[in-house]
């Protein structure tokens, strides 16, 4: 599907926040599907009437079954500057994960070692540091029970491959439709409840707070949680 003025969720000169899909890839792989910053560029060369095209950069990544808020910048002193703001740990990210087994303790900080396997597009956790990996930690909270499943938000301190699910499946807590981390079936929209809540962090050029929040999927499972958040 295009991207749509409904899909935005922020913008100004130099950057462009946009409400991810499940599904969505953000840059090219080889599916050889169109990638979300392929999509994002023709809107804004469209919106803007760049017959020659958009200039567009990838600021961070969501991994493909996941939905939520994605920041792409529009100009290169945007994506510098932003990837600095990144790079330094100056954005304050807010997920939402939905599983099915009660995390014990209740609240805690978590970190790990995670070796990624390109070949196979998993991440291995580990307990201590060992060749290749890299440090990830999180900050977790369970928020409410509905139904049988529980709510959980999560704020990564770093920003590491498949992080969020990998952490929360060493917790005995696999993401609802994450079959490649231990929950028991995927997804038929092939998607996981994992969700991109908000984006906080001081413009770089603007030099103002933003937050950026993306609504949840309608899909009749989400909704069962709205009344938990924020």
């Amino acid at each position: 599907m295009d991207i749509t003025d409904n899909d935005v969720l922020y913008e100004d000169n130099h950057l462009i926040a946009i409400n991810k899909r499940a599904g969505d890839i953000v840059q090219v792989d080889d599916t050889g599907d169109e990638p979300l910053d392929e999509k994002v560029k023709k809107y804004v060369a469209r919106k803007y009437n760049k017959p020659n095209g958009a200039f567009l950069g990838v600021v961070h990544r969501l991994d493909r079954p996941v939905s939520g808020v994605i920041l792409f910048a529009k100009t290169s002193k945007g994506l510098e500057r932003m990837n600095e703001l990144f790079k330094t740990r100056q954005i304050r990210k807010t997920y939402y994960a939905v599983v099915r087994n009660k995390p014990e303790p209740e609240f805690g900080d978590m970190i790990h070692w995670l070796v990624k396997n390109p070949q196979k597009n998993v991440t291995k956790v580990h307990g201590h540091e060992v060749p290749g990996s890299q440090r990830a930690e999180l900050h977790y909270r369970l928020v409410g029970e509905q139904n049988g499943y529980y709510l959980i938000q999560v704020n990564p301190v770093t920003g590491r491959p498949h992080q969020i699910r990998v952490q929360l499946a060493s917790l005995n807590c696999p993401i609802v439709g994450d079959n490649k981390y231990g929950y028991p079936r995927g997804s038929l929209h092939k998607s996981i409840s994992l969700h991109a809540r908000k984006l906080q962090f001081v413009h770089p050029i603007k030099k103002e707070p933003v937050e950026i929040k993306a609504p949840l999927p309608k899909d009749g499972f989400w909704e069962k949680f709205a009344h938990l958040m924020d």
